[in-house]
């Protein structure tokens, strides 16, 4: 299964009375896909991971506003539980069927922690958890781009394949372009998380990597 990458964001002020109000900030930040320009889903949990769902919106027949959203949870309103939307924003990825890059839609799931929610998960996860996209968007296949470093053997036939080309080097100058630009839409998305909301700090991070940042600093920095 491909590895995610993931933002936690953690907020000065946050409380069961700012809790929502945060929530919908955050939510219009979001950088929706044309072709989806809302929120597909609201899921709210109580308590934690292991219990039924206090409430289920699916909201793909009328994609749901931000405030449409919070007003939706306001319902269930409580520090012990944990509100999950999902949307699409568009990155650059490859489409091998057609051979060449595509702005494709990708899933966004963003969730927001109560303070009591499963035992304190905040305090790991964020008061915000978002999951941006597939790592690769951001780093790349197999250690391809970035500065020299030991190359990763490919997982399947079509990885294999997928590296073999782009090792070529006008597709390597495309392929990292490209992930520079998904890069810098992310980091354009946390500068706009910063002007909305009491940001005290965030992370970036991914499944893969071990230290996901730097690697994306890598990759911006290599002209």
């Amino acid at each position: 299964m491909a590895n995610r990458a993931y933002v936690s964001v953690w907020c000065r002020g946050f409380c069961e009375d700012t809790l929502l109000g945060l929530f919908e900030k955050l939510l219009g930040t979001v950088p929706f896909s044309p072709s989806w320009p809302g929120y597909a889903s609201l899921v709210i949990q109580a308590v934690g991971p292991e219990e039924s769902p206090l409430a289920e919106h699916d909201l793909r027949a009328f994609p749901a506003t931000a405030s449409e959203v919070a007003e939706m949870a306001r319902e269930h309103l409580h520090n012990d539980s944990a509100y999950e939307v999902t949307a699409a924003w568009d990155l650059w990825a490859y489409d091998g069927n057609v051979g060449r890059w595509k702005q494709q839609p990708q899933r966004l799931q963003i969730i927001c922690h109560g303070e009591e929610y499963d035992e304190g998960v905040y305090g790991e996860m964020g008061h915000f958890l978002i999951e941006v996209g597939l790592e690769h968007l951001f780093t790349g296949h197999g250690n391809l781009l970035g500065f020299a470093r030991e190359r990763s053997a490919p997982q399947h036939p079509a990885e294999a394949e997928f590296l073999s080309r782009m090792a070529e080097p006008e597709r390597l100058r495309e392929y990292q372009e490209k992930t520079r630009e998904n890069i810098a839409k992310l980091q354009g998305w946390m500068k706009q998380i910063e002007r909305a909301l009491p940001v005290e700090r965030y992370q970036l991070w991914s499944e893969g990597e071990e230290n996901f940042e730097a690697r994306v600093d890598e990759i911006l920095a290599l002209r």
